[in-house]
């Protein structure tokens, strides 16, 4: 009943808004010569108003609009059905009343009836909550305009915009200034503003990195919304989605010549076949994939909590879930006999350095034999292209699990592969996988600390997980087999700094850092290249390394020597002979 009585306000709205502006507007024109009478006025502004009523009532439903919910289309839709009424009554009144008071008398009509709207719309959502708390806004675009439309009514009340925009910079959005960064930090001076909102969803990391760097001393605290894709497919206000500056958000690094095209070319309807597809890298090259229209994935894991991780992810997509090890070759035969894949990515491999230096017998045959198995059937069955994920420690490696990868490069490089274009990527860390120190470090946190690094001088390479799987299919999209691309990294960052970062964006001072000295196999830092020799590619994120060249035959009987021999350290040594073993067992710092 209550939105029936609104909506039948609206209609007396019209009438009683357009008598007045009709006497307002006679009491202009009476000064001036006019072809009506006064008495005749009450007759043509009950007719105007029918027309508009029916107006209202046609088109765009503008009779139930909702004066408290009013946007900037709700003015437009107001216009747009006064206008088109005015079209009707101006021939219907034609000869009976100058147009030029018809005209004058419907801008002052729309003037007043979107001022009413507006004004409604101010009073009704006008915040009763005391404002206090301060926040900037960094970011003057459609995300920070919701935002501070969210603030309205809250605690915080929006005191400035930042913007890099020089054109917005000097001007204001409601009465709230926009200012650039190096203004911002002049005005705010010596004080601590409550919170800092980086309202640029779209913006590359790097950005962020800096405005965290230059503006971290004058807030308190520093939010920031999520990527566009999370925030759209997000039905929250943007206030509730807003999330604590993370450290992946300031190391990440956004690959400038990504591709999209020419992966999407290399991916979209084939059937691809990933192994150790519930890991971190290949649970995120599953997503990718289905993301650019695979016509089907075939995805194999020997983990049964990692492919049905995975598996609900990608419940609803053309996928079929294959739980076994790769180092079976009669399965995984059998496997691709039945799908037929036309990519293969090999991303199964046991990768944690400590654990394979406990057990080194099946870091061998998981990743080398597996390895080996797979390419095999690849070729076996005229797959199109094989994909081999690598790693930054099989450069002059000094543990077994990098060695063992170095022996896969040489099998992809030297294999006698027919028609199957056989190519490896090669990159550091990744921020955020199962062995990565981040989640370690978040726990220590979590726990009071301490923080344990193993050397105060220990780097790593860094990139985002979606980053590096996107790159490895674009290099993958354009080798033509025998290659060993090599990913831009940017400078590797030093682990304890890491640490003491993580701390600052945790607002925990009071957490200690403790060197507990390097692991079995682990070096103070990671190279990607074994020489100094490589070749560029079209894309400066993508680089490729000097191919090595081993005779495949002289290979496979290499590795078999492996398998069979006890003093297996000594035979990776001679298929790898820049293989330096450091078991830093008694190493403390």
């Amino acid at each position: 009943m209550r939105s029936i009585d609104k909506r039948v306000i609206n209609f007396l709205v019209i009438f009683v808004l357009t008598f007045i502006t009709f006497a307002w507007t006679f009491f202009i024109f009476h000064r001036f010569p006019v072809s009506f009478h006064k008495k005749d006025l009450y007759l043509i502004a009950f007719e105007v108003a029918s027309f508009r009523a029916v107006a209202s009532f046609l088109i765009f439903n503008d009779y139930t609009l909702s004066w408290s919910k009013a946007t900037q289309k709700t003015y437009l839709i107001k216009t747009v059905v006064n206008l088109t009424a005015f079209l009707f009554y101006a021939i219907w009144l034609y000869g009976t009343i100058p147009l030029a008071f018809l005209i004058s008398e419907l801008f002052f009509y729309l003037f007043v009836i979107n001022f009413m709207v507006y004004v409604y719309y101010y009073i009704k959502n006008r915040s009763s909550v005391k404002k206090t708390k301060e926040v900037v806004i960094y970011g003057a675009g459609q995300a920070g305009l919701k935002l501070e439309g969210e603030y309205r009514n809250s605690s915080y009340k929006v005191i400035y915009f930042i913007d890099d925009d020089t054109d917005l910079q000097k001007r204001t959005i409601d009465g709230i200034r926009i200012l650039s960064k190096t203004e911002a930090i002049e005005t705010i001076g010596d004080t601590k503003i409550d919170l800092l909102v980086i309202a640029m969803p779209s913006v590359a990391k790097e950005a962020v990195r800096d405005i965290y760097n230059d503006l971290k001393p004058y807030f308190e605290s520093i939010k920031i919304l999520p990527s566009l894709s999370e925030t759209l497919k997000n039905d929250k206000d943007f206030a509730k989605q807003l999330k604590d500056i993370s450290v992946e958000d300031l190391l990440a690094r956004h690959p400038k010549d990504l591709d999209k095209e020419a992966i999407s070319n290399f991916i979209q309807n084939k059937v691809v076949l990933i192994t150790g597809a519930g890991g971190s890298i290949g649970s995120e090259i599953s997503r990718q994939c289905a993301k650019y229209n695979a016509k089907k994935l075939v995805l194999v894991d020997h983990s049964e909590f990692n492919l049905y991780s995975i598996a609900e992810e990608l419940n609803e997509y053309n996928a079929s879930f294959i739980m076994q090890s790769v180092v079976d070759a009669g399965m995984l035969d059998a496997v691709f006999e039945k799908h037929k894949p036309d990519i293969v990515i090999h991303a199964a491999a046991y990768k944690h350095v400590p654990l394979v230096e406990d057990n080194i017998e099946m870091g061998i045959i998981n990743n080398i034999i597996g390895t080996k198995n797979t390419i095999d059937m690849s070729i076996k069955h005229k797959v199109k292209k094989f994909v081999l994920i690598s790693t930054d420690k099989a450069v002059r490696p000094t543990n077994v699990m990098g060695a063992t990868k170095r022996i896969c490069e040489l099998y992809a490089q030297n294999i006698k592969s027919g028609d199957t274009q056989i190519v490896a990527v090669r990159f550091g860390n990744v921020l955020g996988s199962s062995g990565s120190v981040i989640p370690k470090f978040k726990a220590q946190i979590e726990n009071g600390g301490p923080i344990t690094v193993t050397h105060p001088d220990i780097t790593r390479y860094f990139m985002l997980i979606p980053e590096a799987c996107e790159l490895v299919l674009q290099a993958a999209s354009f080798g033509k087999g025998g290659e060993v691309f090599i990913l831009d990294m940017g400078e590797p960052i030093k682990i304890v700094d890491l640490a003491k970062k993580m701390c600052e964006l945790s607002g925990r001072d009071d957490i200690n850092i403790v060197f507990s000295g390097l692991r079995k196999g682990e070096k103070l830092y990671e190279e990607l290249l074994l020489d100094d020799t490589e070749a560029v590619t079209k894309y400066s994120s993508i680089m490729v390394a000097k191919k090595t060249i081993y005779d495949i035959d002289k290979l496979n009987r290499d590795i078999q020597n492996l398998l069979e021999s006890k003093n297996k350290l000594e035979i990776i040594k001679s298929i790898v002979p820049e293989f330096n073993h450091q078991t830093n067992e008694k190493e403390n710092s």
